[in-house]
């Protein structure tokens, strides 16, 4: 049975101080905030994006990239992977953000630009901690990165403009170009994709086999770890002033994110054993179909409302 490490093992503790550090660092420092959104190019901001990457890079570069054809064997639990994703969860988020923040307009705009775009990248490092099947991961978050560029910008104008106006509700005016999606999927996705893939084919070509996974993963493994609590920090840092003066929004914002986290991972979770999938198959559908591409949903809130939007804050 697999025993996790010391720091994997309190993870919990250690993201919830990161977010302590970085809403303290926002509300002590007034200017850090803006000095750290000036660290921008157009809607990226470039230490959480180099954060981000570093932090998908290490499981990306211990999959086994020949095997990730064996995804595609078990068509039943790949369109189970797609129905919820792309069916269920994104109509699940809109009636949870209807419901819970059905006065604050651009909070529930925000909570269903997360709902319609599936994770591909956190869910790399959940995935890894619980055992998950890391060529199943990597398959799946290939398949949803593509759907995302062609689909994302039509489901947006679907929930936020024409959806609303069927249950006589107020729709949104929304435009989002494929390209500002494709740069944000290859970024977050397609950079550390690239980098895991070379460093692999490369690292086993020169040292071989034994040595690459038994001397260069262990070696970068931590990366993950140290760079997902920067980005925490970095996060909550750009926002730490706003939480702090509006905390019970924040708490309303949460509500209905826990439901659909929880509800989406235990109804994937059944249905995918119900298939007789194997454990770490299932805990690849299940954190695919719970997680969401937060990066893209942020990176298209700014872009559309601004920096300062409640979009934005609620990303």
């Amino acid at each position: 049975m697999k025993q996790l490490s010391f720091l994997d093992r309190f993870l919990t503790l250690w993201i919830f101080s990161a977010m302590l550090i970085g809403v303290a660092i926002g509300y002590f420092i007034p200017n850090v905030s803006a000095s750290f959104e000036g660290l921008s190019h157009g809607t990226t901001n470039i230490p959480l994006a180099i954060g981000l990457i570093l932090m998908i890079y290490p499981p990306l570069a211990k999959v086994d990239y020949l095997k990730i054809p064996t995804v595609f064997k078990n068509y039943k639990l790949i369109l189970l992977s797609l129905g919820i994703t792309w069916i269920i969860a994104p109509l699940f988020m809109f009636f949870l953000a209807h419901l819970f923040l059905h006065d604050f307009p651009d909070y529930r705009t925000g909570l269903i630009l997360i709902g319609i775009a599936p994770c591909i990248a956190m869910v790399i490092v959940w995935n890894e901690l619980a055992g998950g099947n890391r060529e199943y991961i990597a398959g799946l978050i290939g398949i949803n990165s593509l759907l995302q560029v062609f689909f994302y910008a039509g489901y947006a104008y679907f929930y936020l403009t024409f959806f609303p106006r069927v249950f006589g509700m107020k729709g949104s005016i929304i435009d989002i170009e494929m390209s500002q999606i494709a740069q944000t999927v290859f970024l977050y996705l397609g950079i550390p994709f690239i980098l895991g893939f070379l460093s692999r084919l490369i690292g086993i070509k020169l040292k071989g086999k034994d040595w690459y996974e038994q001397k260069f993963i262990p070696f970068i493994s931590p990366m993950t770890l140290i760079a997902l609590l920067f980005t925490i920090i970095f996060m909550f840092s750009l926002k730490g002033a706003l939480i702090v003066q509006i905390p019970f929004d924040v708490i309303r914002i949460a509500i209905p994110l826990v439901i659909y986290f929880t509800v989406m991972f235990i109804v994937t979770f059944y249905a995918s054993k119900k298939l007789k999938a194997k454990y770490d198959t299932n805990i690849a559908l299940s954190f695919t179909a719970t997680g969401n591409n937060f990066e893209l949903a942020i990176a298209v809130a700014i872009g559309v409302f601004g920096i300062n939007s409640g979009e934005a804050f609620a990303g």
